[in-house]
């Protein structure tokens, strides 16, 4: 579709950028912090870890004063879970409680606004030893968890995410510490977990309109527009399976409160059916959501496997290769697409396809919570970092955007990855993304010190121009 002039953004659009917890803020063991799933997992020996990250815990208001000068309108983080409960469930650890409530407070003095994540991977390690979010009690623990939330920020957090990407937690379980127990009834395991994450979702929808004025709440999971290798029909068809089973499980859930129909087939086909109790449908149906957030960073391609005798795929970008199921699906290499020094496909085009086919699915508001360009950012002699690269990339994925919203499309904010530079989940603080340097290497930490890039200045105005300047 080619429009002869586009609509400008809302003049209330949320520009800002995400971070997580364990990515960002270091402290991983002070102040009362208990131990999370993220704390303990397995790290590549040449990536480090993130008991230190980018030490955002002890330099917040530096970094909400960086976020201010660029102009952010919100800020999107996520609250560790073990620091306001250190085991998950029980006792309420204040200091953890006061970090939070002094980090709002300084967003809030700069006119940003909040844009809270309850759950971004980091489940307590008390927790997951008794079993994680496979236990029933887990979606209680969370609901107990939520209503703290709600009731220590919910008079100045108006917009709340439940669990970041729990689409990636079901498909790639093994590189977030989800793991556990008898291999051959992971993936059975895995959507038991889904189905209580589903549930316990939905409980905190309902409990954050009871406990938060005007309060507002939705999903944040990961999104891709998938495409067929080719016009084959076989390999059509895959690409539908996999829609269902990547994205439309999760979100017709959350939205519609039931199951998507393909996706229970797919379980039913595996014998990986999650146990329903009693009222759980009625609980899913109960739900809704106000807006939808999303994390776009590449679309993706499969082709049919129906025969399931030729399993090898073509792909080769990072952590995506496990997603292949013999029988519905195989990944597949999209040659239309550059890709970025880790491999990712980057598809501008394919983000302002992905914005359309959630809101005519769905019909409900869309913030974007995270898209960006990892890379090998270097600091130049001049302390200057030269990052066109993630320009470019921001650049033409903005005005896809922009794009969206004249194609229809109700968005009312961009919050890119990342604000700050963090260590990435896989591949540690060398896969840089954010505006701001941290002066650290995988094992040095040098001076921590914050250094503006050359999108710094970019996105300051972009923001200011209201995305008029590009």
């Amino acid at each position: 579709m080619i429009h002869k002039k586009l609509k400008d953004f809302p003049e209330d659009f949320l520009w800002g950028a995400s971070t997580s917890a364990y990515q960002v803020e270091g402290a991983w063991n002070e102040d009362g912090k208990g131990l999370s799933v993220m704390d303990v997992g397995n790290h590549p020996e040449d990536v480090t870890d993130f008991k230190v990250a980018s030490d955002h815990y002890h330099n917040y208001k530096e970094d909400v004063a960086l976020m201010a000068e660029m102009g952010f309108k919100t800020y999107r983080f996520s609250i560790a879970w073990t620091r306001i409960i250190p085991e998950g469930t029980g006792e309420v650890n204040q200091k953890g409680i006061d970090f939070y409530s002094n980090l709002i407070d300084e967003l809030l003095k700069h006119d940003i606004e909040p844009l809270v994540t309850m759950y971004h991977f980091d489940l307590p390690l008390a927790l997951q030893e008794k079993g994680g979010w496979e236990n029933r009690e887990t979606v209680d623990a969370f609901v107990d968890y939520a209503e703290v939330l709600f009731d220590e920020y919910g008079d100045r957090v108006k917009y709340w995410l439940t669990i970041n990407e729990q689409n990636m937690m079901i498909l790639h379980g093994d590189a977030l510490g989800l793991l556990e127990g008898d291999p051959d009834n992971v993936q059975k395991g895995l959507y038991q977990s889904n189905h209580h994450m589903l549930v316990a979702q939905s409980k905190v929808f309902d409990l954050c309109h009871q406990k938060v004025e005007g309060g507002k709440i939705g999903p944040a999971p990961n999104i891709s527009t998938i495409y067929p290798a080719s016009s084959k029909p076989e390999d059509v068809l895959a690409a539908n399976n996999y829609s269902a089973i990547r994205n439309w499980l999760y979100l017709d859930a959350a939205v519609f409160g039931r199951y998507n129909a393909t996706a229970w087939s797919f379980m039913e086909e595996k014998g990986i059916t999650p146990e329903i109790k009693d009222g759980d449908l009625e609980i899913l149906k109960a739900g809704n959501p106000d807006f939808i957030a999303f994390n776009f960073y590449t679309s993706e391609s499969v082709e049919g496997d129906f025969d399931g005798e030729n399993s090898k795929s073509n792909f080769t970008g990072d952590q995506q290769v496990v997603d292949n199921e013999p029988g519905f699906y195989r990944r597949h290499q999209n040659e239309n697409l550059e890709t970025t020094d880790f491999g990712w496909e980057i598809d501008p085009v394919g983000f302002r396809t992905t914005l359309r086919k959630i809101y005519s699915r769905y019909n409900l508001p869309l913030i974007v919570t995270e898209n960006g360009l990892g890379a090998y950012d270097k600091l130049e002699d001049d302390e200057t970092i030269n990052d066109d690269y993630r320009i470019d990339y921001l650049r033409k994925h903005i005005k896809q955007v922009q794009l969206a919203i004249t194609d229809g499309v109700e968005v009312f904010g961009y919050s890119p990855w990342s604000a700050i530079d963090l260590v990435s989940t896989h591949q540690g603080i060398n896969k840089r993304y954010g505006f701001i340097y941290v002066n650290r290497d995988e094992f040095d930490l040098k001076d921590m010190r914050r250094i503006r890039k050359k999108s710094f200045y970019w996105y300051q105005n972009v923001i200011e121009s209201n995305g008029q300047e590009l």
